[in-house]
């Protein structure tokens, strides 16, 4: 999967493991970078994603892949970071549920930020998505374009003259429009995990809001869910 406008410039691809961020790994790759691919263990509750990081990368032909280890169940704080906070299973509500993690992905982007001035890359990919999502405040447009102008002014690179754009195709897509780009991209949805409480060997509850709205953009796209549930 090569070729495009890229024309294999470096870019830092945030890599969750899950369907979403499968997704932007290949729609980067189609357009020729070079990615390198960047996923945290932050102590979530869902480990098995960082696994399915791993498989994700490799099957997509990332050039590279770095976990970050930055322990966020020393403030708590979400369901996935806090054992005492149970992970909702009655289906999405209005509001910003407690499986938001606070700060994440200004965390997460940060990094890639710092890696990208090492790899003097000028591109940053990252799956957040503003239509079929569980409502948390760091997955809008108006984030991403406050970042990104942060960025381009807290960076030697960008001070310099090297601009440097997140980029978040995703961003205005619902799961099942999602599903159909990577599924035409070549992405194997079946290495991913998205469930905020699978298993050692990832299995999913098939309850939990990401779960639910995996298994019904499948639904949507009119495909087949190769989602392994327990």
């Amino acid at each position: 999967m090569t070729g495009g406008e890229a024309g294999g410039k470096a870019a830092v691809v945030l890599l969750s493991g899950g369907l979403d961020s499968a997704t932007v790994l290949a729609m980067a790759r189609a357009r020729g970078y070079d990615c390198h691919c960047l996923s945290l263990d932050y102590g979530q509750r869902h480990r098995a994603e960082l696994r399915a990081a791993a498989r994700v990368a490799q099957s997509l032909g990332a050039a590279g892949h770095r976990t970050i280890v930055l322990d966020l169940r020393a403030f708590g704080g979400s369901a996935l970071t806090d054992s005492t906070i149970a992970v909702p299973t009655g289906g999405l509500s209005a509001g910003i549920p407690v499986t938001y993690v606070p700060a994440r992905n200004t965390i997460m982007l940060s990094l890639s930020l710092a890696w990208a001035e090492v790899l003097g890359a000028n591109d940053i990919f990252c799956g957040v998505n503003a239509v079929d999502y569980s409502g948390y405040p760091d997955c809008r447009p108006e984030y991403i374009r406050a970042f990104e102008a942060m960025a381009n002014l807290a960076t030697r690179a960008a001070v310099e003259g090297a601009k440097l754009t997140v980029h978040a195709p995703l961003m205005q897509l619902g799961k099942a429009g999602i599903i159909h780009a990577g599924t035409q991209l070549g992405v194997d949805y079946a290495l991913t995990v998205s469930c905020y409480q699978a298993d050692d060997e990832g299995l999913a509850c098939g309850v939990c809001d990401s779960c639910r709205l995996r298994r019904d953009g499948f639904a949507a796209a009119g495909l087949t869910d190769p989602t392994r549930y327990r």
